[in-house]
């Protein structure tokens, strides 16, 4: 009897992970996620006021193997983020697939998280009222294959549709910059033309996931386990990009803000990486 009573509220839910999600602030607020914070430690770092009147769409950068500072950061409040950003209201988007998981998928709402499908980020961005941010790990699936200690390449080049739909609803960009993400877990030797590699794009190809063979740690020791490394991680909230809204875009247009997007994102790395635990020599890799 609750199975078919699930299966009749799915069937009737189906919808909501693409128009805004179902949140709960009372999850958001779970005491957990504060001892989470507290692990690593995640801090949320604002650099300019946001106009609640308006949209945005934050490049979440790099996507690391499991996006923690994107979780703890906007989609619990355990970083401040309504406190840093008063009359915003975050949302985290995630793959399709996910929200196909029955309890979990609801679960999950509860945080803020909703479908990266297309028209469930124009749903957000579209709203007359401002005051929505959709939250996007740029590099996506296969830049949490490449996600390990040191490294600083991001799968961005070619990724442009978010860039396509900030013109056509007129959302601000602004770029974000997650320092630490990368050294939260080691990962298996997996480089370009691998068989190990070819297989996870193949998994990729199929299930629209990535499969990182991560480790880090144990709970009793520090050699081996799942656990993440107890390393900071800094979120950096970058200046917004202004954008006028054009309806129908065209190649140009996109690409003169996409540019302009890795300008700033670039500037925004060069800004803070120093003051974030990396050194003057190291600089972002644009893949």
């Amino acid at each position: 009897m609750l199975t078919l009573l699930y299966a009749g509220w799915l069937w009737w839910d189906w919808d909501t992970p693409k128009c805004g999600g179902r949140r709960s602030q009372w999850v958001r607020n779970w005491r957990l996620w504060d001892y989470f914070r507290d692990y690593f430690p995640l801090m949320l770092v604002k650099t300019v006021d946001l106009d609640p009147k308006k949209n945005y769409i934050f490049g979440f950068h790099p996507h690391g193997v499991l996006a923690a500072g994107a979780f703890a950061n906007f989609c619990t409040e355990a970083t401040g983020f309504s406190d840093l950003f008063p009359g915003l209201t975050s949302h985290l988007l995630m793959l399709p697939f996910w929200f196909k998981v029955p309890l979990f998928r609801d679960y999950i709402m509860c945080g803020g998280l909703v479908s990266s499908c297309k028209s469930s980020l124009s749903y957000l961005v579209s709203r007359p009222e401002g005051g929505n941010v959709a939250v996007i790990a740029v590099g996506g699936a296969p830049e949490a294959l490449d996600a390990r200690p040191g490294a600083l390449t991001l799968q961005i080049r070619n990724r442009k549709g978010f860039i396509k739909l900030a013109l056509k609803h007129g959302a601000q960009l602004v770029p974000v910059f997650s320092f630490g993400e990368n050294e939260l877990f080691d990962q298996m030797e997996n480089p370009t033309g691998s068989t190990l590699r070819r297989l996870q794009n193949r998994l990729q190809g199929i299930m629209g996931v990535s499969m990182p063979l991560f480790h880090a740690r144990g709970v009793f020791q520090y050699s081996f386990g799942l656990i993440p490394y107890r390393k900071p991680v800094f979120t950096v909230v970058g200046k917004p990009i202004p954008v006028t809204q054009t309806p129908n875009p065209n190649s140009e247009d996109i690409e003169s803000l996409h540019q302009t997007y890795l300008h700033n994102l670039i500037d925004l790395f060069e800004q803070h990486k120093q003051t974030y635990g990396l050194n003057e020599n190291q600089h972002l890799n644009l893949a």
